[in-house]
C-alpha cells in the first residue's frame, strides 16, 4: 500500500470514481433487473386477486391476511439470510434467493384454497428473505459514502420500474385464459415465477462479490476502493463505543431506524397490493387496460426518484427532515384519495406513490452510512425485517376494514394519520434535544 499512499488525492479519487462508475455499469443492470423481477414476484397477486376469490376461494380478508403472511415469513429469516450473505457472497447468496423464490411463485399456481395460499405467501417470504437488505449489504462492500444515496436510489427506481412494468405484462398474460386449458392467473404464476429462475442462473455468471474479485477492476483500482471502504468502516467504528454487537443490534438507534421504516412499508405495500383495486373503479377498462394505467403511478415515482437521488448525497446531514417532507407528501395522497371521483383518486395515488417512494431513498442512505462495520449486514437485515412488519400488518387491516365496509377509505384514512405522526415526530424531534441518527456521518465528513 506504500506506493498507493503516493498517490496523490486527487488522483486517487479520480480512480476510486472511476472504478465506482465500472461497478455502475457492469453489476447495477444486473440488480436492477433481478429487482424488478423479485417486485413483479412479489406483488402480482394484487391483479389476480378477483381470479383468486373465485378458482380458490381466497376473499378479501384471507387475500389481506395471506399477502401480509408472507412479510412474517421474511422477517423470520431475514437476519439469519444477511449472516449467510456475508459468509457466502452475494454471487452465490442473491442469486439462491432468487432461484428459491421463482419455484415458490411456480408452484403457488397450483393452490385450491385459502390455506394454502397461506402457505406458500409464508414460504415466499422465508425464500425472498434477506434479498433487499442483501442488495444495500452488497453496496457496503463496493460503494463508498459519496456515491451510496445514487447506487440506491437506482435500485429504488428498480422497485418502482417493477410495478411499471408488472401492470402491463401481468394484465397481457392474464389474456391468456384457457390457452391450453388453463386459467389466466396460473399463466400469471407459471411464467412470472420460470422468469426469475432462469435470471437467477444468469446473474449468478455477473454478480462478483467484492472488488478483490472483479478481473475487470485493474489492481489499483480494486486496492484504492477498497482502502476507501476500510477507511471510511474505521472512522465509522470509532464513534461507537465498544460493546456487544448485540446491544448495537437493539439499542435506540436501532430501534428509532426499524419503527420509521415500519410506517413507512405500511403505505408502501398497502399501495402495492391495493392499488390495481383502486384503479378498478375506473370503468371500461381490460385487465390490460387497467395494468396501463397502474403504470403510470409508478412511473411517476421513478422520475421522482430519479430526480431525489443525488439530493439524498448532497443533503445526508439533513436526511431526516426531508424524508418527513417526502412522507407528508404520501400522506397527502392518500387522504386525497379518499375524496372525489375515480379519476380523482387516481390522481391521489400518483402523488402517494412519489411520496412513498421518495421516502425510501431518503430512508436508507440513514443506516446504511450510520451503522457499525461489525453490524451493518443483520443490522440492515433487522430494519428491513421488523420494518416490513409493516407490509404483514398494513394489507391484513386494509384488508379486514374493506371486507366490514366494502370500502377502502377507512384503511387510506389510517395510513394517512400513521405517516403524518411520523413525519411530524421527524420535524421536531431535535426540538426535544434527541440526536439524529445521522450525525455519524456529520462528523466524518
Amino acid at each position: 500500500m506504500g506506493t498507493l499512499d503516493e498517490i496523490p488525492l486527487a488522483r486517487r479519487e479520480d480512480i476510486i470514481s472511476h472504478a465506482c462508475g465500472k461497478f455502475f455499469k457492469r453489476i447495477i443492470p444486473m440488480l436492477v433487473i433481478m429487482l424488478i423481477v423479485n417486485q413483479i414476484d412479489r406483488s402480482n397477486i394484487g391483479f389476480i386477486k378477483a381470479e383468486l376469490a373465485a378458482d380458490a376461494g381466497v376473499g378479501a380478508a384471507a387475500f389481506g391476511l395471506g399477502a401480509g403472511l408472507f412479510f412474517v415469513g421474511y422477517a423470520l429469516f431475514e437476519v439469519p439470510s444477511n449472516i449467510f450473505l456475508g459468509r457466502y457472497g452475494a454471487r452465490v447468496w442473491l442469486t439462491r434467493i432468487m432461484i428459491t423464490w421463482g419455484l415458490v411463485v411456480f408452484c403457488t399456481a397450483f393452490i385450491t384454497s385459502a390455506t394454502q395460499f397461506y402457505v406458500m405467501r409464508f414460504l415466499l417470504g422465508v425464500a425472498e428473505a434477506g434479498f433487499f437488505p442483501g442488495i444495500l449489504y452488497y453496496f457496503r462492500q463496493w460503494v463508498p459514502n459519496a456515491w451510496r444515496g445514487r447506487a440506491t436510489a437506482m435500485i429504488l427506481s428498480a422497485s418502482a420500474a417493477a410495478f411499471l412494468f408488472s401492470g402491463p405484462i401481468t394484465g397481457g398474460i392474464l389474456g391468456l385464459h384457457d390457452v391450453l386449458g388453463i386459467p389466466g392467473w396460473k399463466w400469471v404464476l407459471f411464467l412470472e415465477g420460470g422468469m426469475s429462475v432462469a435470471i437467477g442462473f444468469v446473474a449468478y455468471f455477473i454478480l462478483v462479490s467484492s472488488p478483490r474479485q472483479a478481473k475487470w477492476l485493474t489492481p489499483q483500482e480494486s486496492e484504492l476502493l477498497l482502502a476507501q471502504l476500510a477507511r471510511e468502516d474505521e472512522e465509522r467504528n470509532k464513534t461507537i463505543t465498544q460493546t456487544s454487537r448485540l446491544k448495537l443490534l437493539f439499542d435506540r438507534q436501532m430501534l428509532f431506524y426499524c419503527t420509521l421504516f415500519f410506517t413507512m412499508t405500511m403505505t408502501g405495500y398497502t399501495l402495492v397490493f391495493w392499488l390495481p383495486q383502486i384503479i378498478r373503479r375506473i370503468h371500461g377498462f381490460s385487465d390490460f387496460g387497467i395494468g396501463l394505467l397502474t403504470a403510470i403511478p409508478w412511473l411517476c415515482a421513478i422520475i421522482a426518484i430519479n430526480l431525489v437521488g443525488k439530493i439524498s448525497d448532497r443533503f445526508r446531514h439533513m436526511l431526516d427532515k426531508v424524508l418527513a417532507l417526502a412522507m407528508l407528501l404520501a400522506a397527502f395522497g392518500t387522504f386525497l384519495a379518499t375524496l372525489g371521483n375515480p379519476w380523482f383518486g387516481f390522481v391521489a395515488m400518483c402523488i402517494a406513490c412519489v411520496g412513498s417512494k421518495t421516502s425510501a431513498t431518503f430512508f436508507w442512505p440513514m443506516p446504511q452510512g450510520n451503522l457499525p462495520a461489525s453490524i451493518v449486514a443483520p443490522g440492515i437485515a433487522l430494519i428491513n425485517s421488523v420494518g416490513n412488519l409493516g407490509g404483514f400488518f398494513a394489507p391484513a387491516v386494509f384488508g379486514y376494514l374493506e371486507q366490514k365496509t366494502g370500502s377502502t377509505t377507512g384503511g387510506l384514512y389510517a395510513l394517512t394519520c400513521v405517516s403524518v405522526v411520523a413525519a411530524v415526530y421527524l420535524l421536531c424531534r431535535n426540538l426535544n434535544g434527541i440526536k439524529p441518527p445521522n450525525a455519524m456521518e456529520r462528523k466524518n465528513v
